[in-house]
């Protein structure tokens, strides 16, 4: 079986390796390097963790999300990844950290809730002003995000029977006849297409732009006194709810940036349009970091960095068969990269093995507990 694959971030490479692993030829197509520094993959960081609020679809990948990732750092040779713990905050009326703890309990997988008062001994780095609720589960942790799309590229490169075309636009799709037209005119026929395109993906299939949107987010990358980083670079990381804006907090494991961010999505923005971010953009975050983070008036802004999500309405992923020969893949709207690997491995064996189409999708979706049969 041959398959072409449109996207070169952490969607279409991980599809790619498990395609080329069940003995595929695959062609694998990007707009830009390889790997692509405008893709939404391509960052220093991205979080896993077992706490997602009501999702105990998503809650019950995670195991699964683990094993997946254990296969592929067994063929890159490298475990790109630090693991963390994972602190859950609410406060000010919110309970998310409460439903996710109610969801992992009722899935045999229990947070252990801590007594507020207790936090600034366990954790001095915060302020914790303002919490409610805390939640702690020792599972998540830190996937290092440009270095395993990096190390992807190069497997690949390596790979028999996978071609690598970076610089090469994809112009036109024919999900029926598993064709696809570059910029440059040249035709290539395969017996399935993925289109695994990210925020360009409506841009190709101009029926999906309405449930595919691009969303310009921004993220902070922060520098501390040196004698605060010995400590945070054993913290955890962070997802707290406690004033107007929520955050996610990635500490800086192994020499990485300490990064924040915000989870409300944009639905706005080019992704072919200038990168550049100011700190307006940002404020309200940077106040919340000024409330939460202990010392923070010690801290300076080291850069912005803006990334594009691509997001649905649900916050659930789009896996689905398109045409007769085709499928589209966007596990997106700001929380796919830590389920690459599973996603990659997953859709492979639906088409290799011809499983039922339905099916997946509703488990990428997060509707369903168990994977294909």
């Amino acid at each position: 079986m041959k398959a072409i694959i449109i996207g070169g971030g952490i969607m279409g490479l991980a599809t790619g390796w498990a395609l080329a692993r069940a003995g595929c030829r695959v062609d694998l197509f990007e707009q830009g390097a390889l790997p692509n520094p405008l893709s939404s993959s391509f960052d220093e960081h991205r979080l896993i963790r077992h706490p997602y609020g009501d999702h105990a679809g998503y809650a019950r990948m995670i195991d699964d999300a683990y094993a997946a990732w254990d296969t592929l750092w067994h063929d890159l040779g490298q475990r790109l990844y630090a693991p963390t713990g994972t602190l859950a905050l609410s406060g000010n009326g919110t309970d998310w950290a409460q439903r996710s703890a109610a969801t992992l309990a009722a899935i045999g997988r229990p947070m252990e809730e801590l007594a507020v008062a207790d936090l600034p001994h366990r954790f001095p780095m915060l302020n914790t002003g303002g919490v409610e609720r805390a939640f702690w589960i020792d599972t998540g942790g830190v996937l290092f995000a440009q270095d395993i799309v990096t190390a992807l590229v190069q497997h690949l490169g390596k790979s028999r029977g996978v071609t690598l075309r970076a610089e090469t636009p994809v112009r036109s799709v024919d999900l029926d006849r598993a064709r696809i037209v570059t910029g440059a005119g040249a035709i290539h026929d395969a017996d399935v297409v993925i289109v695994a395109a990210g925020a360009w993906a409506g841009r190709l299939m101009p029926s999906l732009a309405a449930r595919l949107v691009p969303s310009r987010q921004i993220v902070i990358y922060l520098d501390m006194p040196a004698e605060q980083r010995a400590a945070w670079a054993k913290g955890p990381m962070i997802i707290e709810k406690t004033g107007d804006v929520g955050l996610y907090l990635v500490p800086p494991m192994e020499g990485r940036g300490f990064k924040v961010g915000d989870h409300e999505f944009s639905r706005a923005g080019d992704p072919d349009a200038g990168r550049d971010a100011t700190e307006d953009e940002i404020r309200p975050l940077l106040e919340r970091c000024r409330s939460l983070l202990r010392g923070f008036e010690q801290w300076r802004t080291e850069r912005l960095k803006v990334c594009f999500y691509t997001v649905t309405e649900d916050e659930r992923f789009v896996v689905e068969k398109q045409g007769t020969a085709g499928w589209i893949m966007s596990p997106c709207s700001g929380h796919g990269f830590k389920f690459g690997a599973l996603m990659g491995r997953e859709l492979a064996r639906t088409i290799v093995s011809e499983r039922d189409p339905g099916a997946h999708t509703r488990w990428a979706a997060g509707l369903e507990g168990d994977k294909p049969s």
